[in-house]
């Protein structure tokens, strides 16, 4: 075999493919290890020296056994989670392998929401009240002191999948009596209104280099629940927000202990007090070609430079930085393969090649061009394409 140091990455969903070509092109041998359902995508084959898959990484003692039985003859010196899901099982693997990077426990404050939120109050993070749901006197006391609305939230999926919005306290108990034995992995919180925001960083050496904050065009709950259309943009740097986001964003990620590595992280700004809430973390370039709009706009692919982080052998340095403003919508589409030819604007640079979803990537000097192409584009895709589903009880990716 290889006498290169390997890198593992985990990949349950098709993504990461900039991350794996970077990790080849810094001299390190590349394993793939992702789902059997996904061996016939589109991955850099070229730039991957080895691809295995099993049917799903749910049986965790086979995926150890499977870990180890290739690292006899490979030096893994690194393990990687490409997709959200995976960072727990990554953290797992490491432990067992006794690799440097997040433990298990450590990466569950970047999956379990509860976690999240006990870890953010213990170091000063605002975050709205909350409860997990164990013991019902307690349930009963949080209802009984908090002013509806309330989120019933699963506390490992991602982004607003799986969220439900309620407003009287027999609604609460019918949906906890539905979920029977699987009440414990849900938690309940207050309701925040207010705009919602995504920092996306990078951190080396525990420290946030790299910190580019963005604004949703509409609540991603409205999103979900609705069956809308998803849309981000880059917000105007000159805004207060900007600089309060920044130092927020950075509590978190240092507070949480992610030495190294790529984050997505949400934020809100309640309309009631002004306040800076945490909604939730994560070690991982965020989806729907947030990368895509990211680099539009900064010339930063999370996606490279996470990567050159992990592997590379000199002093990582940022490359340079542009100043300029992204955007994104993506949508689910009624057709199978969506033209979207109809859009001609010369902001566009990046368009979703994705079976019934429609995507587009903007970039501009003004962030008033890109809220303007953003709204239009969503009207257009409203009328022309947008197909709504059920609400989601498991994130996109």
């Amino acid at each position: 075999m290889s006498a290169k140091p390997a890198v593992l990455c985990l990949a349950s969903y098709h993504k990461g493919q900039r991350f794996l070509t970077r990790c080849h092109r810094e001299g390190w041998h590349v394993i793939l290890l992702t789902a059997e359902s996904l061996l016939k995508e589109d991955w850099p084959r070229s730039e991957i020296d080895e691809v295995f898959a099993l049917p799903s990484f749910d049986d965790r003692p086979a995926l150890l056994k499977a870990i180890s039985y290739l690292n006899r003859t490979r030096d893994i010196r690194k393990v990687i989670a490409l997709d959200d899901f995976d960072v727990e099982v990554a953290g797992e693997v490491r432990d067992h392998l006794r690799l440097p990077g997040l433990s298990a426990s450590a990466a569950r404050l970047f999956r379990d929401k509860l976690a999240m939120r006990q870890t953010a109050r213990d170091i000063g993070v605002r975050i709205p009240e909350f409860t997990g749901i164990f013991n019902h006197d307690q349930v009963r006391r949080f209802l009984d002191e908090m002013l509806p609305p309330w989120l019933l939230k699963p506390r490992s999926q991602a982004s607003a999948a799986g969220i439900k919005k309620l407003h009287h306290a027999d609604e609460v108990w019918r949906e906890i009596e539905r979920l029977g034995d699987e009440q414990s992995f849900f938690v309940l919180e207050r309701f925040i209104a207010g705009e919602l925001y995504h920092v996306d960083s990078l951190v080396n050496d525990g420290r946030v280099i790299f910190a580019e904050v963005n604004a949703y065009l509409r609540p991603l709950l409205d999103v979900y629940q609705g069956g809308g259309i998803y849309a981000t943009r880059t917000l105007p740097r000159d805004r207060p927000e900007v600089a309060r986001l920044r130092a927020a964003n950075e509590k978190v990620l240092t507070g949480f202990g992610l030495g190294r590595g790529a984050s997505h992280t949400e934020f809100l700004i309640s309309h009631a007090d002004g306040e800076i809430y945490l909604v939730e973390t994560s070690a991982r370039v965020g989806g729907a070609n947030t990368a895509e709009m990211v680099e539009a706009a900064t010339g930063v692919n999370l996606w490279e430079e996470w990567a050159a982080i992990e592997v590379s052998e000199n002093a990582y340095t940022l490359p340079p930085l542009k100043s300029r403003y992204g955007g994104v919508v993506v949508s689910l589409a009624k057709q199978e393969w969506p033209d979207s030819s109809q859009f001609t604007d010369p902001e566009i640079v990046f368009r979703l090649k994705m079976k019934q979803h429609i995507g587009l990537v903007v970039v501009s000097d003004s962030p008033a061009r890109v809220e303007e192409l953003l709204r239009d584009y969503t009207q257009r895709i409203a009328r022309d394409y947008h197909m709504a589903l059920p609400p989601a009880e498991r994130a996109a990716h």
